[in-house]
C-alpha cells in the first residue's frame, strides 16, 4: 500500500465511514447590552461662541477634540491629546461629535478648518500638525511652563 493509499483510507471522503460526530453543541445567547446614552454637549443652553469663548477663559489648556483624550474617536484626536497629556497639565476637553454646533462653532471662531483644535493660556495655538511641530521644537514645553 503506498502513500497516497494510506492518505486516502484516513479521508472521510474516499469510503471510510467517519467517526460518530458528537452531538452539536448549543450555541451561547448573548443579553442584549443596552447602548450607552449618547454623551450630553456641555455646552447646555448656552449660545455656541459665548460657551467656546468662557470654556478657553476659564481652562488653562484646552482641547476641542472628537472623543475624549481616554477614548479618542480620531487619529488627530488621539496624537493632541497623546502630546499634551505628557506635559502633565490637566486637558480640558470638548467632544465635538456631542455637539455639532460647537464643532462648527470652533471652526468658525478660529478660522481653522479641521478638528483637533487646541488653546492654551486662552490663545488658539492650532490643529495636531502644528502642536507637533511645537512639541518637536521645544516652543510647546515653553508656552505650557509660562503657565505656572
Amino acid at each position: 500500500m503506498g502513500l497516497v493509499d494510506r492518505i486516502k483510507r484516513r479521508l472521510p471522503i474516499f469510503g471510510q465511514p467517519e467517526a460518530a460526530s458528537p452531538p452539536p453543541r448549543p450555541r451561547p445567547t448573548f443579553a442584549a447590552e443596552p447602548e450607552p446614552p449618547e454623551e450630553q454637549s456641555a455646552r447646555g443652553n448656552k449660545p455656541v461662541a459665548e460657551f467656546i469663548e468662557q470654556f478657553v477663559r476659564d481652562n488653562q489648556v484646552v482641547l476641542f477634540m472628537k472623543g475624549s483624550p481616554q477614548s479618542p474617536q480620531c487619529g488627530f484626536s488621539a496624537n493632541a491629546a497623546g502630546i499634551l497629556a505628557g506635559y502633565g497639565k490637566p486637558i480640558a476637553h470638548v467632544n465635538v461629535l456631542a455637539d455639532p454646533d460647537v464643532r462648527e462653532g470652533v471652526k468658525q471662531v478660529t478660522s481653522w478648518p479641521t478638528i483637533p483644535q487646541v488653546f492654551i493660556g486662552g490663545e488658539f495655538i492650532g490643529g495636531a500638525d502644528i502642536l507637533r511641530a511645537m512639541h518637536e521644537s521645544g516652543e510647546l514645553k515653553e508656552k505650557i511652563a509660562s503657565l505656572g
